[in-house]
């Protein structure tokens, strides 16, 4: 059964990584996609690597960043019309930043990474619920990883604004459920996408694959997570089927948030 068959759905950081397999999932199930990206390049593969999978999926793609509030305002304006209508955002752009103690990181990427994790998912979600209400139906998928339900060393800015987004999920949850808007978020462990990939490369430079190996074993299932796993969930949590599911933050992380020591 096609979970999402003539759902138009926004999608956030859409080019690569988890935004790319919850878009080819969300099209596998009969979406309408709204694709967002900053990079066109990535952004024009990701519409034909979905295009050639699932040649029917009808594609709008939008190249923007998401910490401009009027970029966010556009490509929900542009949605609406092109499409009628938005049901399910995926608010899924964001960065992990530097590695660095919290004495010693640059304020200036500090201020980046509060600018797209935060306000990204603020901006979003402040002009796409005036269209769900109107709709009096819509669902929200925020992404606030392991990194908004615990801390995580050398990573403040990351950590502050993820708990920050599992914040703005339960207060949106509180005020707009009575509109049949559901807000809910994932929290995803060491999934194997690029920017994971890249924070494996910063842990240890001369042999990533020894620090991706060493994170694996301290995981109950003593592997990493992949990026299609992620995206049934997402696609759960925009589907009609979530229909009581509403102000969580859902870990999919092997279970490892839950341990106190090793495993």
């Amino acid at each position: 059964m096609e979970k999402l068959k003539n759902k138009v759905i926004i999608i956030t950081g859409a080019a690569m990584g988890l935004g790319l397999a919850s878009a080819s999932e969300a099209a596998k199930n009969g979406a309408l996609l709204s694709l967002i990206d900053f990079n066109p390049e990535s952004l024009e593969k990701a519409k034909n690597e979905i295009k050639s999978d699932y040649p029917d999926t009808q594609i709008l793609t939008t190249v923007a960043d998401v910490s401009n509030e009027e970029s966010v305002k556009g490509f929900v304006e542009d949605t609406v019309k092109a499409f009628g209508r938005i049901d399910g955002f995926y608010n899924n752009a964001g960065i992990e930043g530097r590695q660095a103690p919290l004495v010693d990181y640059d304020l200036e990427v500090f201020k980046k990474v509060v600018d797209i994790n935060l306000m990204g998912v603020y901006f979003g979600i402040k002009y796409i619920i005036p269209v769900m209400q109107k709709q009096e139906y819509g669902r929200i998928v925020n992404v606030a990883s392991v990194g908004g339900i615990r801390g995580v060393m050398n990573q403040t800015p990351y950590v502050a604004t993820k708990h920050a987004v599992a914040g703005i999920t339960k207060t949106t949850a509180l005020e707009y459920g009575k509109f049949g808007i559901l807000a809910n978020a994932i929290a995803p462990g060491a999934i194997l996408t690029p920017m994971v990939a890249e924070a494996f490369k910063q842990v240890n430079p001369s042999n990533p694959q020894a620090a991706e190996d060493e994170y694996a074993k301290a995981n109950p299932t003593k592997r990493l997570g992949r990026p299609e796993e992620v995206a049934k969930l997402v696609v759960f949590l925009l589907s009609e089927d979530c229909s009581y599911v509403n102000g969580q933050i859902i870990a999919i992380d092997g279970g490892q948030s839950n341990a106190y020591g090793n495993v």
